[in-house]
């Protein structure tokens, strides 16, 4: 049998506001409507979108066929009518559309920015919108109390990936780029994100990367731009440096082809020498500590001492070559039993012994297939070699070895440390690991100190005098004897004091097509480096059919020979261009500019529009691009700022990152190697194993536990991750938008809890959203008619509304406002959802209630918003509509719930006004249905009546007698 449900009223409401479910049952193949049971029901008589039809749980379910398994879902209210309708209204109308000269500059601005996304060609997940739904309800908030708003959105269009896909398919890159941004184009239209369209940019149009050029040859004037032989990550396969953070175990990122470490000419931006104010203007900014600590500790400022080692020849006597160490803890000078080069440390080749030559050459190989970030990571288990060289500690005249380990990176310091194995986490595990001498010279404040583990704080030192140089810093303090030993070798010429960064160049070339070309020529004759004329931007990329890697290291553009060779604009000599071009991080550097300002020619952005938006007001994003992009985005405001570009020193005045939505929970079920189920409590006794991925519908929940549903003795792991197409977890939102409408997906993933917190999705969690929308409409306009359709009104009445709904109003605006402005966007639904609980118990709904409670969802749902306000008689979208005020007046509570005790007992409460006396607080006890039985017919002894806070009721106690029943 059929189960239907419709929400269909079998005859005239007798109130606006009843709503009738029903429920039947009929045979399979007797679906009859609610009025004539013997007919049929056919979808011309009742549309199928108001029914759902699902399989009963009785005898002969089993005989249901397939094609009435087919689900046919209720719709909670006509979204697939109204989205449509207001997308299209609000494209035609450019409602969102920010003036541009006309603007008036005399109201308040906010500049809500999300951060560029880069148009991939498998389009959004549902991950993607968190961030845009939440700058959108600011936008449209703000716009509704009166600021000026600009909500803009682009496309980092330049990079890697189109390139791939290029080289894989034979696609041109501008051909898949511009596909993918009309698919992303499509999808955040489809969510109803209130974006001005007519600032749409992106990184691949000539009209914009004019500027990113010609911002490059600000840099090359003022000699932040240089060209620098440093080792780089290349990658063969792929034909291009990659960042650290694209390589990943020894393999791209993408792709997984293997990485070497090789040195190449490179371009190189000056981003220390900014090091300074990077790290001081943070602290003005209203972004996340961790992203602030995370910046701080990329800088890596630090004060320490360069200190030189002498190097020994084979018998033992001082050579005129040295070896500097930066170190940040000169006290502990005196236990340095070894020092170790980086593999690519110049000074190398001519320390190591010619026994150890081949050894040394063979770690360096393998060191060179390593990223910086796999060097240096903690967990790894430390490796070097020796180098058969010896040097001497300057302090005490010892010889110590020379070690090579790739755990010391040649873009640090100087590429060489002095190695405290008592005194440093890494020093001690190599020590340990090779049999080095641990000596301690530093003592914790500690009453027992632990040699057997190294001590990294500060303390008192020991072990470090000598009479054969006359230091002896015995007995001071950390920091004192710093002091002392910085001036010791100043004073003899050993070293001298030194302010470090663990912040390095900005590497700026990439050896791709797909990228911005780099605005310089090289004279034939001298190789002398030439900017092009500003007058000559943009430098516009080659038309090329073949994008595949050179294998010699040239780029792709080398292969344009007649775009390489040129003249050089004022001599007319013969030059090549630049072949590189510019990393992806270069487009997105600056663009909230070019949004003030998208149409302007004749600069990157006009003087006056960029005083009036900047800086950006709020800026949302994930925390992954908390270091680089935010990192070298300041780094060019900076620039701009100093040559009078723009007129604050941040570009962003608020970062928000908002937390990463995980696929759905799987299950995975533990086998041993001969294919059981183990239970995962014992996974840690069960060595090697299997797992094996569960259905849900094979899952039960025990306790706080996921068990199988056959057998609930094996625990399984439940776990969420990350969406990712190898993973297949990815939910794609128009799936959603299909099933459940744009406004019921905004509003789920705004519940879901904090903006800032990860989360997991869950399909079925959006069905609770969707029926609280569905209760608004269906409050609002009533119920469908017949035909399944609904009246272009809606129910509310022009009376004047009561005391209390003037309260549940008023109390929901203020929430409502309050949890916007916080971001606390979760509890502003809550809000919502507690008010229209509260009218679907009125009688009535005055107009003037519900038409602010409309313009309150509008941030939200602003498609469901707009159609009711359009009901409501309005002719004009409501978009800047005057958001509500709460009035306090209504804001105060005249009612307390008082507690009631009975013989010092709470058995209860009751609702009283705030002045409420004695008497009357006891009357409305006595006539309350769970307190009268307690009362009826006993005698009072006394009352205690504290007002506002309690009523205790003191009884007569009943006599017993004795032997009575």
């Amino acid at each position: 049998m059929i189960q239907i449900q419709w929400l269909l009223p079998p005859q005239p409401l007798t109130s606006p506001l009843s709503h009738h479910r029903r429920t039947l049952l009929f045979p399979q193949r007797r679906r009859s409507p609610p009025h004539h049971h013997s007919s049929t029901l056919t979808t011309t008589s009742f549309p199928k979108k108001y029914f759902t039809f699902r399989p009963c749980n009785c005898a002969i379910s089993n005989n249901v066929t397939e094609d009435s398994k087919e689900a046919v879902k209720v719709r909670a209210y006509p979204f697939h009518e109204i989205e449509h309708k207001w997308q299209k209204f609000w494209d035609q109308n450019r409602t969102f559309r920010t003036p541009d000269d006309e603007i008036d500059t005399s109201k308040p601005k906010y500049y809500v920015l999300d951060m560029f996304p880069y148009p991939s060609g498998a389009g959004l997940h549902v991950g993607h919108p968190l961030g845009y739904t939440a700058t959108d309800i600011l936008a449209r908030f703000k716009r509704m109390q009166g600021f000026n708003v600009l909500h803009p959105m682009g496309w980092d269009a330049f990079g890697l990936p189109a390139e791939q896909y290029a080289i894989e398919t034979g696609t041109h890159p501008k051909i898949t780029t511009l596909k993918n941004i009309d698919r992303f184009r499509t999808q955040l239209k489809s969510l109803g994100f209130s974006y001005d369209w007519d600032r749409e940019i992106s990184t691949t149009e000539p009209d914009y990367y004019k500027w990113t050029q010609w911002i490059f040859l600000q840099l090359l004037k003022r000699g932040l731009a240089y060209q620098a032989e440093v080792p780089v990550n290349w990658c063969p396969a792929l034909g291009t440096v990659l960042a650290n953070e694209e390589v990943v175990d020894g393999v791209s990122e993408r792709g997984g082809h293997p990485v070497i470490r090789k040195p190449m000419k490179q371009w190189m931006l000056k981003i220390t020498a900014y090091a300074d104010r990077l790290l001081e203007d943070l602290e003005d900014l209203d972004w996340p500590e961790s992203i602030k600590e995370m910046q701080r500790n990329w800088i890596g400022k630090s004060q320490g001492a360069e200190v030189d080692f002498r190097i020994l020849s084979s018998d033992n006597q001082e050579m005129d070559a040295k070896i500097t160490v930066y170190t940040t803890r000169p006290d502990t000078i005196f236990g340095a039993t070894y020092l170790v080069l980086a593999p690519e440390h110049p000074l190398l080749s001519s320390v190591v012994s010619e026994a150890q030559q081949n050894i040394v050459e063979e770690y360096k190989e393998v060191a060179s297939r390593k990223s910086d970030l796999e060097r240096t990571e903690l967990q790894k288990e430390k490796s070097g070699v020796f180098s058969g060289c010896y040097a001497r500690n300057p302090v005490n005249g010892e010889a110590i070895p020379i070690w090579v380990a790739d755990y010391v990176l040649g873009s640090y310091g100087t590429g060489a440390i002095m190695a405290v194995p008592a005194h440093d986490s890494r020093d001690h595990e190599f020590a340990k690991k090779y049999d080095i001498p641990i000596h301690w010279v530093v003592t914790s404040d500690e009453c027992c100190d632990d040699f057997e583990k190294p001590f990294s704080g500060e303390g008192d030192v020991i072990n470090s005098s000598s009479s054969k140089t006359g230091l002896d810093i015995n007995g001071l303090r950390s920091k004192e004897a710093a002091k002392e030993v910085i001036e010791w070798v100043e004073k003899t010429g050993n070293g001298n004091r030194k302010v470090n960064y663990k912040l390095r160049d900005w590497l700026f070339a990439r050896q791709r097509y797909w990228g911005e070309p780099i605005p310089v020529v090289f004279l034939d004759e001298s190789g002398e480096t030439i900017p092009i004329p500003e007058t000559e931007l943009p430098l516009t990329l080659p038309e090329l059919d073949d994008f595949t890697p050179t294998g010699t290291g040239d780029p792709p553009l080398s292969k344009a020979v007649s775009w390489v060779k040129t003249v050089e604009s004022s001599s007319g000599k013969p030059a090549k261009r630049e072949t590189n071009t510019m990393p992806q991080w270069a487009g997105s550097c600056w663009y909230y500019l070019r949004f003030m300002d998208p149409k302007n020619s004749t600069q990157l952005v006009d003087k006056k529009k960029e005083m009036y938006w900047g800086p950006v007001d709020v800026y949302v994003g994930g925390a992954e691009h908390a270091v680089l992009h935010l990192l070298y985005s300041r780094f060019w405001h900076k620039v701009l700022y100093d040559i009078g570009v723009v007129s604050t020193k941040e570009p962003f005045k608020c970062v928000i990152n908002q937390g990463i939505i995980l696929g759905e929970v799987q299950y995975m079920a533990c086998k041993d190697q001969d294919g059981n189920f183990v239970s995962a409590e014992f996974l840690d006794a069960l060595g090697e194993h299997k797992q094996e991925r569960i259905p849900d519908e094979n899952v039960t929940k025990s306790g706080n536990s996921f068990v199988l549903k056959d057998d609930p003795s094996i625990r399984l792991i439940a776990r969420a991750h990350k969406m990712s197409k190898s993973r297949g977890n990815v939910v794609n939102p128009d799936d959603i938008v299909a099933e459940y409408g744009a406004d019921s997906l905004r509003l789920y993933e705004m519940f879901m809890g904090p903006l800032r917190d990860s989360k997991t999705w869950n399909t079925s969690g959006i069905e609770g959203v969707h029926r609280f929308l569905g209760r608004s409409w269906r409050l609002i306009v009533g119920s469908p008619l017949s035909d399944g359709t609904y009246e272009n009104q809606t129910v509310t009445v022009d009376e004047n509304p009561s005391l209390e709904q003037l309260k549940a109003l008023h109390r929901c605006i203020d929430k409502v406002t309050d949890e916007i402005e916080a971001t606390r966007f979760n509890t502003g639904i809550s809000a919502m959802m507690e008010f229209i609980n509260s009218a679907y118990k009125w009688d009535k709904l005055p107009k003037s209630i519900i038409e602010p409670f409309v313009l309150l969802l509008s941030p939200y749902a602003p498609h469901m918003a707009e159609e009711l306000w359009f009901r409501l008689g309005h002719t004009t979208s409501l978009a800047y509509e005057p958001f509500p005020k709460a009035n306090p007046a209504y804001l105060q509570d005249t009612t307390i719930t008082l507690p009631v005790q009975i013989n010092g007992k709470t058995r209860g409460t009751v609702q009283v006004e705030v002045s409420c006396t004695e008497d009357d607080a006891f009357k409305l006890a006595s006539l309350d249905q769970k307190l009268s039985k307690y009362l009826d017919g006993k005698t009072v002894k006394k009352r205690v009546y504290v007002p506002g806070k309690i009523l205790n009721v003191i009884l007569e106690r009943e006599n017993s007698k004795v032997g009575s029943r």
